[in-house]
């Protein structure tokens, strides 16, 4: 399977990106970036700029916290098929937790810029990402309460 197949099949399984066509799919991933990252690897570091939203196409990864006076926990864990960074697409606000690869790990990046390019000549596109989006902040702002 192409490169570019193999990616686009991944963000079919993706929420966020579900209700997209084939052909918005294969365009999306085309903006996508493959790294690789080895076990104990900062894939974004707390604190710093949201760069852009990532998927774990394999491997695992942790969200690791780390408070002010110095503990850390483990947040949340990330299995192939999982993703973070979806608030990093809309603004560039600092990141809450550091993501840390915990054994060899393969992640699709889509920088904000190349999102926000996207958007900007898809419309359709755009509403159906923007509204995936809303919803599940909605959903966390519900578990909130």
């Amino acid at each position: 399977m192409a490169d570019l197949e193999r990616i686009a099949e991944i963000l079919g399984k993706v929420p966020l990106f579900e209700s997209l066509n084939k052909r918005q799919l294969q365009n999306l991933a085309r903006i996508f970036i493959d790294r690789q990252c080895q076990a104990g690897e900062v894939i974004v570091p707390q604190g710093r700029e949201g760069y852009g939203f990532f998927i774990v196409a394999s491997g695992k990864a942790e969200a690791v916290r780390e408070r002010a006076d110095g503990t850390k926990s483990v947040v949340n864990t990330f299995g192939p098929g999982d993703f973070f960074g979806e608030l990093a697409l809309l603004d560039n606000g600092p990141r809450t937790a550091s993501v840390i690869a915990v054994e060899p790990t393969e992640c699709l990046i889509l920088p904000r810029e190349n999102f926000l390019g996207v958007l900007r000549r898809d419309g359709e596109m755009a509403v159906a990402i923007l509204t995936e989006l809303a919803k599940r902040f909605r959903t966390s702002l519900e578990a909130c309460y």
